[in-house]
């Protein structure tokens, strides 16, 4: 009979049947192929809502966008050693950092400033590198006294609130399609079943997109034209000081995001990801993923926790099925037509679906504060919080001085996050420690706690 790995790696233990997923199945070649096919294509769906809204929100092309999350996926599972059942979608963290390099015109994307922007976020995701080799060299309880929830969290709040204005600006373009969008992702959000759940903001999207079709907000005219394949745009980036120093600052957030997926992955399939295959190759993997896309004009990539909410409902916990939805990604970015239709989005439904998103992503630092105990009745942590908050929220328009020939402007996001690195390793009372469990006999999942 077949053999497939199960909780233990030394262990070997009879296929699971497929009737049979108390324990998850980690080798999803006992369904046979068919289903790993129908299983991958699911992933796909997971992600595919909020993959493509990045690009919608910034500028950036659609289908480059869906060949670089299917591309940086792959490139993830070999750097991880396939061992991570990861997919790495387009990251909402940087958005801050497209608006304040390349900010929309009049809804139309901003073609002469993206490059740049661009090129900052090539260099975040090197920044990821160097981190990685901090993990590796000195390990993670050491290099991560520097990034306590007190700093990350209040940034990722920050990041929320500051794309709030636009959320809403999109929102009253056309009230009843955005709040069909918005009703459509709680409504299945919450009350939804199954693979229903799992997509409420593509239900949203297509439910919205639906009505402003008949209310005639969108046309379709010319999407006859479009090439049934072609290889997708791709725009090689470009380098500036100002934008670098811009967007670099919020890999700082993303990076802690990324470790907070790695668990939540580890605690979802019983697997100790931190300690095999390491931090430091999952952020090898999450950066290196991130440069290549930047560096032809797609978008930063991280880890989607929608497709660990995949994990949770199905078992199936093989990095093969993932690796299956990456193909449909990179299929669906030669597909022109699908992007024609994706690009013919109106601005309300973007409305709609940014003003749950941009909540939950302040939401997801809110709980990155709670979840790990930071005592708020010590005066150094709401020093440090307040201090994050008030510049990210304050600085609207950012900080502009020059250093020789060059020109450097600082967004608000980026003072907040120099300011808190800097005042938690100045003041007094640093006690966060990282956790790193790794004697567990049982192989699960790390966390770390203040």
């Amino acid at each position: 009979m077949q053999e497939t790995t199960n909780l233990k790696p030394e262990e070997k233990t009879e296929a699971v049947p497929p009737s049979d997923l108390s324990e998850g199945i980690y080798d999803a070649s006992v369904l046979g192929i068919p289903k790993m096919l129908i299983l991958g294509l699911q992933h796909t769906f997971a992600m595919f809502g909020a993959t493509i809204l990045v690009p919608i929100l910034t500028g950036l092309d659609v289908s480059t966008t869906l060949f670089f999350a299917g591309v940086g996926t792959l490139l993830f599972h070999f750097i991880t050693k396939r061992k991570v059942p990861a997919f790495l979608g387009s990251s909402f963290a940087f958005l801050g950092g497209y608006a304040a390099v390349a900010p929309l015109i009049d809804g139309k994307p901003n073609t002469e400033m993206l490059p740049y922007a661009s090129g900052g976020v090539f260099v975040a995701g090197l920044v990821y590198l160097v981190f990685a080799l901090l993990m590796k060299v000195f390990g993670p309880k050491r290099v991560m006294r520097f990034f306590p929830p007190v700093v990350t969290g209040p940034i990722i709040i920050a990041i929320g609130l500051i794309l709030a204005p636009s959320a809403i600006s999109n929102f009253k373009t056309d009230w009843r399609v955005a709040l069909i969008a918005l009703v459509t992702i709680i409504f299945f959000n919450i009350w939804g079943k199954g693979m229903l759940k799992i997509i409420p903001i593509i239900l949203g999207v297509v439910a919205s997109y639906v009505a402003a079709i008949l209310l005639g907000d969108v046309s379709l005219k010319g999407i006859a034209d479009q090439a049934i394949v072609a290889v997708p745009t791709f725009t090689l980036m470009k380098f500036d000081i100002s934008a670098i120093i811009t967007i670099v600052p919020l890999a700082l957030a993303t990076m802690m995001e990324h470790i907070g997926d790695i668990t939540a992955i580890g605690a979802t399939t019983n697997r100790n990801y931190i300690s095999d295959p390491g931090l430091h190759r999952t952020l090898t993997g999450d950066g290196l993923a991130t440069a290549l896309a930047a560096a032809f004009g797609g978008p930063a990539n991280t880890t989607y926790g929608e497709n660990t909410g995949v994990l949770a409902l199905t078992h199936i916990y093989d990095p093969k099925v993932i690796e299956i939805a990456a193909g449909f990604a990179i299929t669906l970015s030669f597909l022109p037509k699908i992007g024609f239709i994706i690009r013919s989005i109106p601005p309300a439904t973007i409305g709609g679906v940014s003003l749950i998103l941009y909540g939950m992503i302040s939401a997801v630092g809110i709980r990155n504060v709670v979840e790990n105990h930071v005592d708020f009745t010590r005066s150094r942590n709401t020093i440090i919080a307040a201090l994050i908050l008030v510049c990210a929220l304050g600085f609207t328009d950012g900080v502009t001085f020059h250093i020789a020939k060059f020109t450097i402007t600082l967004s608000g996001l980026a003072i907040a996050s120099i300011v808190g690195i800097l005042t938690n390793a100045i003041l007094p009372g640093n006690e966060y420690e990282f956790r790193e469990d790794t004697e567990d006999e049982e192989n699960k999942f790390q966390t770390y706690k203040l």
